[in-house]
């Protein structure tokens, strides 16, 4: 991998980690297209920190403030009804299915997952089921009104994007809207999810960094820079837009991705 591929899978990332659109699938599909080597998952998950970065950074009035909510109200019972004390346990078990399905398949992840034909259809069928969320749920809710059960149920969303196609923030919002919240609230509250499990997973695929067959290191680093700088000003562009518009653009964008793909896969003028 050249210093032009990193570049442009670092703008990649940061473009499509947080638009419903999924940014694992793109990291598959865009080399593909340009005839570039597949980047492998472990190089998707690494340069992930860096959009992740900037969330924290985004967001990181709200991170430091429900972790030391979280953090006292383990010693302090007046501060466990308290909703950054109950955001904290919220993100925390909220994290653990993607843990462990991560963990169970992780050979499948990395292999018969990175797959063009089931990308492309994950990219259409998550895309009508992100329709059918924005268009039956109420949209009344806000993020005060998180409960456990809400949490746990937009956490086990979060488990579909280990297939690529799906979208991380993609499942997750329409987890939550599905559940009755707007769309601005189903976004911050994805965002905030996403940080323990993107960061278990860059970290723990870090250590293939440098190794021999692995993940090239400078490529990887310029990729991960860059994707944090592309995916802070994606935040801001996403939270203005979804508080005023619905989510039929990204729908739309999805469906007609991953239809384009499967004629390109069908007339074999791209390989799975």
């Amino acid at each position: 991998m050249d210093v032009l591929q990193a570049v442009v899978l670092g703008i990649v990332q940061g473009l499509t980690e947080f638009l419903p659109i999924s940014s694992s699938a793109h990291l598959l599909i865009v080399p593909k297209l340009l005839g570039w080597p597949d980047p492998g998952a472990a190089f998707t998950a690494v340069i992930q920190l860096g959009t992740m970065l900037a969330v924290m950074i985004f967001f990181w009035r709200d991170v430091v403030r429900i972790f030391i909510t979280w953090a006292k109200s383990l010693f302090n019972r007046e501060l466990r009804d308290d909703l950054d004390a109950r955001m904290g346990w919220y993100i925390i078990l909220g994290t653990i299915p993607i843990s462990v399905m991560g963990l169970l398949f992780h050979n499948a992840i990395e292999g018969p997952a990175r797959n063009l034909w089931l990308n492309a259809s994950m990219l259409i069928v998550f895309g009508i089921l992100l329709l059918l969320a924005d268009q039956m749920g109420r949209k009344q809710k806000e993020v005060p009104d998180l409960t456990l059960k809400d949490g746990l149920i937009i956490g086990a969303w979060q488990v579909l994007p280990l297939v690529p196609g799906a979208s991380r923030s993609g499942s997750t919002m329409t987890g939550a809207l599905f559940l009755g919240y707007t769309r601005e609230a189903a976004a911050r509250y994805s965002f905030l999810l996403s940080i323990p499990a993107v960061w278990l997973s860059g970290l723990y695929e870090l250590r293939k960094v440098g190794e021999e067959g692995g993940v090239p290191f400078v490529p990887t680093a310029i990729a991960t820079v860059v994707s944090f700088v592309v995916g802070y000003a994606s935040i801001a562009w996403l939270l203005r837009y979804v508080a005023k518009h619905s989510t039929m653009i990204f729908v739309v964008y999805r469906v007609f991705a991953g239809a384009f793909l499967l004629t390109l896969l069908t007339l074999g003028l791209v390989q799975a």
